[in-house]
């Protein structure tokens, strides 16, 4: 259904080939009127006279417990071996320590996951919630690739 005009001589099958912008320029100039009036209601400040105190400065970062896990599976704590009954017990106490520390768990790459997912579920299991995972980053950008050999 074609729009047509208003003008008497022409026929009343043609559409109108013109874009009324009024409308838009009444709807823009108001919204720019209630943001101008809007704006500087946005940005208040509520005025304190904040008391002096002598405070020591608050320790934010906790320890970092570096926890690592070699190809054969053993476990080292902070580069010190442990055996395999000496992980839980020290995991708990870590965990019962204000403010919690992270646990940084390195692992090789010729460590079975079965090994991994032990320790993981140890320290869960202890109550340790910051664990993360170290990696190595690369050398170089195209270290992991390899060039696709020629084909014969």
């Amino acid at each position: 259904m074609a729009f047509g005009g208003f003008e008497r001589g022409t026929s009343p099958s043609q559409p109108m080939a013109e874009i009324n912008v009024t409308p838009l320029v009444d709807v823009m100039l108001v919204l720019l009127v209630i943001f101008i009036i809007t704006a500087p209601l946005l940005s208040y400040a509520i005025k304190l006279d904040l008391p002096d105190a002598a405070a020591p400065a608050a320790n934010a970062t906790p320890d970092a417990i570096k926890l690592s896990i070699d190809a054969d599976g053993r476990v080292f704590w902070n580069d010190e071996a442990l055996g395999e009954d000496e992980l839980a017990p020290r995991l708990a106490a870590a965990a019962r320590v204000s403010p919690q520390p992270e646990l940084h768990l390195r692992a090789d790459k010729g460590t079975r996951y079965e090994r991994i997912a032990a320790v993981l579920s140890a320290a869960q299991e202890a109550g340790l919630a910051r664990i993360g995972f170290v990696t190595e980053p690369p050398q170089s950008p195209a270290a992991g690739r390899t060039a696709p050999a020629p084909a014969k």
